[in-house]
């Protein structure tokens, strides 16, 4: 399994689409075996999805993320976390002891990162 976590500095970004970076862990057997960090190639309306479906990824861990990106997600087979906060590294850990639970929080378009998924 994949997952890819957005990320501002070391934590989980408020905003996917609007994130700094993303970490892509590849796990087995509750196991990290490989994570990669790689910058956000930008904020284009819909390519976020495609782009990470072409890097296999299973699961998106966020903040906050808008429903347009949900559904482009859903429609490639990718599972998303949203409500996640704090550094990546303890959000990892949490989703591989089964400990993280989606809030299903959604952006609402044109909201600051800070008012995404109901965060202040």
């Amino acid at each position: 399994m994949k997952i890819a976590v957005a990320m501002e500095g070391n934590n989980v970004s408020e905003h996917f689409g609007h994130c700094e970076k993303f970490c892509i862990i590849k796990i087995n057997n509750q196991e990290v075996l490989s994570r990669q960090v790689i910058n956000n190639p930008g904020h284009t309306p819909g390519f976020l999805p495609k782009f990470l479906a072409e890097k296999q990824v299973d699961c998106v861990i966020t903040g906050g993320i808008g429903a347009k990106a949900i559904e482009l997600f859903s429609a490639n087979g990718i599972e998303v976390i949203t409500g996640a906060r704090g550094p990546v590294d303890e959000v990892i850990e949490s989703f591989i002891a089964g400990k993280l639970v989606s809030s299903g929080s959604v952006c609402h378009e044109h909201l600051h990162a800070g008012e995404c998924g109901g965060h202040s």
